[in-house]
């Protein structure tokens, strides 16, 4: 017996899914046009907000914050990548990337915590939650930008939606794993004091668990801008877009500076997320002292 009858009677597994698009598209047009225009409106007000800001004031306070989380060295390579952007005359591009990022890592810190909180504390959900984790991590994902746009028209609002869901697994894995690994004496501590199960959320295993949540803060803002550049294909814009226009015109010049700005912002980021280090720690019966950040002189 021979395989043929396997591709003479394929399941319409497209067709299904189609289907099923079609019947979300129809039944909840009006729902999406909602979320998209609560969508739209925040991204226009934090993207209004930020390029009101004159590029000096961001970069100032960008490189104090910085000098404060993780030294000079990391402030001045700041300072100088945030004015080799303004130089090669990048910044608008710069602050709408900044804009989808920063609109995408709020939805999926919104979305993903309590995710993850919920598959810390209920087995069954951790079981029904791990294949869509899985599922989501390991899709291509030029597939996410279907149905975002069939959904969601073009423009910035499809790609903040492929976006989130592209970014968002790791920090709810992350937020599961740090509450999974908060001591269990210090949890039953926190029972034995009467303490009811929120307090023990928020003052016993959240803060206990706050570096790995922000490992997940700083691994979905990774993802986010590892989708910048493909979110430019469904009018996204941003240095996505200028990436995009050098491949098209086979502009290589163009093409580098747009990505160098991209790394510079990703470094930016990933230094402000793993940057708590540097900042004044207070010991029981010592003074305080500065905890000596990385890199500092």
């Amino acid at each position: 017996m021979n395989g043929h009858w396997l591709t003479e009677h394929p399941i319409p597994l497209g067709d299904w899914v189609d289907a099923g698009v079609g019947y979300l598209e129809r039944t909840y047009a009006g729902s999406f046009d909602s979320f998209s225009g609560a969508a739209l409106a925040l991204i226009e007000a934090l993207s209004g907000g930020l390029g009101a800001l004159p590029y000096g004031l961001l970069i100032g306070a960008l490189t104090l914050a910085l000098w404060w989380l993780r030294g000079v060295r990391t402030a001045v390579f700041s300072l100088l990548s945030l004015l080799l952007v303004v130089n090669l005359g990048l910044w608008d591009e710069f602050i709408l990337t900044l804009t989808l990022v920063l609109s995408s890592e709020l939805v999926i810190v919104l979305l993903g915590v309590p995710l993850g909180i919920l598959m810390a504390f209920s087995r069954t959900a951790e079981h029904m939650l791990r294949p869509v984790l899985d599922f989501m991590q390991t899709m291509p994902s030029f597939v996410y930008l279907i149905p975002a746009v069939t959904f969601f028209g073009l423009g910035l609002v499809p790609g903040v939606v492929a976006t989130v869901i592209f970014a968002m697994p790791p920090l709810v894995r992350l937020t599961h794993l740090g509450i999974q690994q908060v001591p269990r004496d210090i949890v039953e501590a926190s029972d034995a004091f009467g303490g009811t199960r929120l307090q023990r959320l928020t003052k016993v295993e959240l803060p206990l668990a706050l570096p790995t949540l922000m490992a997940g803060v700083n691994q979905s803002i990774m993802l986010s801008l590892s989708m910048v550049v493909i979110a430019a294909l469904i009018g996204a814009g941003g240095l996505g877009q200028e990436v995009m226009r050098g491949m098209n015109i086979l502009d290589i010049g163009l093409g580098f500076e747009a990505g160098l700005a991209i790394v510079i912002m990703a470094v930016i980021l990933d230094r402000l997320t793993q940057g708590s280090r540097g900042r004044r720690t207070h010991f029981p019966g010592k003074s305080s002292e500065q905890v000596p950040p990385e890199g500092a002189d």
